[in-house]
């Protein structure tokens, strides 16, 4: 089976309802991806950085029990890991506060060797981060040359704005150098001012001709050069939504894995990761979901 190669942040996510803390789970939004994916049993890889203290011995540990190797993790001894708090409205909706310092970000340990078979999935600051760029834009560069295919999620947090004139040539090369493009229609707000989902298409297909365009719990679109499609989004009661995004991602690729190619059933799937994980305080899909999908990939030649 091909392989899911992760980059990205790694946080430990605290979470909270009424101001009460509810549950701490090791969070970001690739690692989010990348740790559903292998519950349901798909190989995979995680390229990201923590502290040498606790906290990145249980982000480490979390992995491996979730059939992700830890191999890749670069650990900084003498420095602390990321936390993040997420404060779950009555809607269930996060707001987040970051306690993080990004001048420590560093990727100076060895990284996985790329083939044309693999999946890279990235996103979020962290890729495109100026401290560590030239070791991320040169993997995924190398990544692309081999025949690797690239699903970049922008996820760009408002309280990066201030950074934006500094790094948003980064976030178009990483969409050149992506096969799809997911972004929110907050994403765009905030890089370009645009609120028009042909407006957005207009302006990302000039680096990328694949665009899934969501919008919380309205419809989501996907764009192509062959026109737009659209799929609604059904109601559900949500416990929270802090993994909604990153779990849409990663039903996307394992749909993909699975030799899923019309965008409808992509889509379906998407949803299903995505709506599976609402339900519940957490960032992953539920073992029941990750059961399923298991027996899914037994059963195949």
């Amino acid at each position: 089976m091909k392989r899911v190669i992760g980059i990205g942040e790694t946080v430990l996510d605290i979470l909270f309802k009424n101001d009460q803390p509810q549950k701490a789970v090791p969070g970001g939004s690739t690692f989010n991806s990348i740790v559903s994916l292998g519950r349901a049993g798909v190989p995979c890889a995680m390229v990201t950085e923590t502290g040498g203290d606790h906290i990145g011995d249980i982000i480490c540990r979390f992995l491996e029990a979730n059939g992700v190797s830890s191999e890749y993790v670069c650990r900084h001894q003498g420095t602390k890991s990321h936390i993040t708090l997420a404060f779950l409205n009555e809607q269930n909706d996060a707001q987040y506060e970051f306690y993080k310092d990004h001048a420590t970000d560093l990727l100076d340990n060895t990284l996985p060797e790329v083939t044309s078979e693999d999946i890279v999935l990235f996103g979020s600051f962290f890729a495109v981060n100026p401290v560590i760029r030239p070791v991320v834009s040169t993997f995924l560069r190398g990544a692309r040359d081999v025949g690797a295919w690239l699903y970049y999620d922008v996820n760009f947090r408002k309280n990066h704005i201030a950074e934006l004139p500094q790094i948003i040539g980064n976030i178009e090369e990483n969409m050149r150098l992506a096969n799809v493009v997911r972004g929110s229609m907050e994403d765009f707000e905030y890089l370009y001012g645009l609120k028009e989902g042909e407006t957005i298409y207009e302006r990302v297909k000039h680096f990328c001709d694949t665009l899934i365009l969501t919008d919380g719990a309205r419809t989501i679109r996907v764009f192509t050069p062959q026109g737009c499609e659209t799929y609604p989004v059904a109601p559900i009661e949500t416990v929270s939504t802090v993994g909604a995004g990153d779990n849409f991602n990663a039903g996307c690729l394992y749909a993909k894995l699975h030799g899923i190619n019309d965008h409808a059933s992509r889509i379906a799937m998407a949803q299903r990761w995505s709506q599976d994980v609402c339900r519940q305080i957490g960032n992953n899909i539920s073992d029941s979901l990750a059961a399923q999908l298991r027996a899914v990939i037994d059963t195949e030649p």
